[in-house]
């Protein structure tokens, strides 16, 4: 059975959304198991069965949108004319449309309009997220931002994302009492909470309903694949639809 992790937060009963372990799949060294990105290196074969997979246990209405990520704040509404659009997150209004990010220690966000009528995925890295990735998402949604709940899945944990100086720079700059968010390392290092930013990013935005947020994609490496942990492996997929009446 494969590895997932439903989304615990209170969106309606018609909106399904969650996170895939990386257990459960076929995949080999160093992407065992359950590796769901055809970009990293591994057997095309491979990755098309752990969708397969994936599309099974989950029941997926249909194959996830996959998104050709760049880290940066591109959001695209769904159904789209291209197979594999380039943008870091997607929305949808459409039932059976299943938007889908892919991370290894990113922060994979998920939004929901309170009565269901909308759904979203975004990818943030802190490039991304540092750009306006979140708040690029909340815009493009078809409804006010009060009216959106956000539940954030697995990403690298406050203790062990280390940056360097640019990178608290970059945040600050733009609003210095996201300083809180960074824990001096040794020498010019910080440790990123990514989860506080994400939540600050969030709560500028005009959503307040935050969930998740607890994982560490580095330090659980039984549950969870981290690029930082190690470069070459898998990626898992965080997915959101609304189910078909």
């Amino acid at each position: 059975m494969i590895g997932f992790e439903p989304a615990h937060w209170p969106a309606p009963t018609r909106v399904r959304a969650g996170q895939t372990l990386r257990t459960g799949g076929v995949g080999l060294p160093p992407y065992d198991d359950f590796n769901l990105a055809s970009h990293v290196g591994d057997d095309a074969r491979t990755v098309a069965e752990n969708r397969r997979r994936l599309r099974a246990a989950l029941r997926l209405p249909s194959e996830p949108v996959w998104l050709r990520q760049v880290h940066d704040v591109e959001v695209i509404a769904l159904p789209c004319a291209q197979s594999e659009p380039q943008a870091d997150a997607a929305w949808t209004a459409t039932p059976g449309i299943v938007c889908a990010v892919l991370t290894a220690d990113c922060l994979p966000v998920l939004f929901c309009a309170d009565d269901g009528s909308a759904v979203a995925a975004a990818h943030a890295g802190w490039r991304g997220l540092a750009a306006g990735v979140l708040e690029a998402t909340v815009a493009a949604m078809p409804v006010p931002s009060e009216r959106i709940i956000a539940w954030m899945g697995a990403a690298i944990g406050p203790d062990a994302f280390e940056v360097g100086p640019e990178v608290r720079t970059r945040f600050i700059a733009d609003d210095p009492t996201l300083s809180r968010c960074f824990v001096a390392g040794r020498g010019d290092r910080w440790f990123a909470d990514l989860y506080a930013l994400a939540r600050a990013r969030l709560r500028r935005a005009g959503v307040t309903a935050v969930y998740g947020g607890h994982a560490c994609t580095y330090r659980d490496a039984r549950r969870y694949f981290s690029y930082r942990r190690a470069p070459r492996c898998g990626r898992m997929a965080t997915l959101i639809w609304i189910t078909p009446a």
